[in-house]
Parts: C-alpha cells; sequence; structure tokens
C-alpha cells in the first residue's frame, strides 16, 4: 500500500525533492531505506548507487524499479544500525524518508559515518519533530499510534538535531511544510575516523 498511499505526494511535491537529492549526490552512493525504489529513478547515469533496504517485500518491488534506472544500482537487505560495507566506502550517502523508521537513529548515523569517506556528503529528505506548538505536542501523543500503524515510522524525530550529534557539518538546510519536511546537505568529519 505505500506506493499508492504516497503517490499523490510524490505528484504533488515529494518528487520534485526526491530529484533534487538525487542530483546531489555524486561518485558511490548508498541509499539507506530504498523501500519501493522511488528514490532510483532519480539518479543520474554513471552513478553507482547501493540500495540498502531491510524489508523483503519492499525490496522486491524496488528491484523492478532499480532495473529500468539510468544508474547503476545494486540492492542489499540490511539495517541502518549495522552496515554491511568497509570503512570509508561511499562518497554519498541519501536518506529519504529513511531515518524515521530506523530503531536508533543515532546508531544508524554513527555507522554512516562510518561509511563515508572524510568530507563525504550526507543527503537528507525527513519529515522531522515540529518547533512549534501545538504542533510538535500533536506529533507527540500521536507518535505511538502512527508508529505501530505505519511501519515503524516516527512523528517525534529531531533528526537534523541527530544529524549535528553524530558529527556531521549541517551545510545547508530547507525547510517545507510549515518545517515539517527538512532537506539537509551535511559533510562527514573531515579529520581521522577515530575523531568525535
Amino acid at each position: 500500500m505505500y506506493d499508492a498511499v504516497m503517490w499523490p505526494f510524490e505528484r504533488a511535491a515529494v518528487g520534485a525533492w526526491r530529484r533534487s537529492l538525487a542530483l546531489a549526490a555524486h561518485g558511490r552512493v548508498l541509499e539507506i531505506g530504498a523501500g519501493t525504489g522511488s528514490q532510483l529513478r532519480w539518479y543520474a547515469p554513471g552513478v553507482d548507487v547501493t540500495a540498502l533496504e531491510p524489508d523483503e517485500s519492499m525490496l522486491e518491488r524496488a528491484r523492478r524499479r532499480a532495473s529500468r534506472a539510468a544508474a547503476h544500482v545494486t540492492l542489499v537487505q540490511g539495517r541502518a544500525e549495522e552496515l554491511p560495507f568497509d570503512d570509508a566506502s561511499f562518497d554519498s550517502v541519501v536518506s529519504a524518508f529513511a531515518l524515521c523508521t530506523v530503531a536508533d537513529p543515532a546508531a544508524a548515523l554513527r555507522e554512516l559515518r562510518r561509511v563515508l569517506v572524510p568530507g563525504g556528503t550526507l543527503l537528507l529528505l525527513e519529515h522531522v519533530h515540529l518547533a512549534w506548538e501545538p504542533g510538535r505536542a500533536l506529533q507527540t501523543a500521536a507518535a505511538p499510534a502512527w508508529a505501530a500503524a505505519a511501519g515503524g515510522c516516527r512523528l517525534d524525530r529531531d533528526t537534523v538535531r541527530f544529524v549535528h550529534e553524530a558529527g556531521f557539518a549541517v551545510l545547508e538546510e530547507r525547510a517545507h511544510i510549515a518545517g515539517w519536511v527538512r532537506e539537509a546537505r551535511a559533510q562527514s568529519p573531515l579529520g581521522l575516523r577515530g575523531d568525535t
């Protein structure tokens, strides 16, 4: 049902945001939470994309979209909190509406930092916990029921704050829908892998 529910939003605005995100990715790209592959169509030819998704049924649907993508796409089943990749394996990481569903976003961001090259790019398109009331309080109240109905998706994640706390430098940030959806471009630290 995911694609059917998302279809009107993809047509209205989300597709354009996804395209912008994908076109900013470069080199060896890791996409986490690839879902049904909605993001894959937007990557440029010549980009090498590894798309990670934990759910086998969503991954099956993503396989069909990967076969039609202009970029070279490799699909991998796995979780963002335990990435099956070597240190400094990717130049860019893309997360489009994915960090809301991971069980431990801090662990996932540590893993993303590990697999990015020093100075690598983290590109985000995420819905976040609103900064204003009563919106924030309503999200907090609805979060448990929403997560149960929406595959673990949390309405109350302060994702951009988590990115800062993981040691990334947020270079650009754009807000959409009264601050509910955020686009961000961040950079992994330039120092040694063990730096904090």
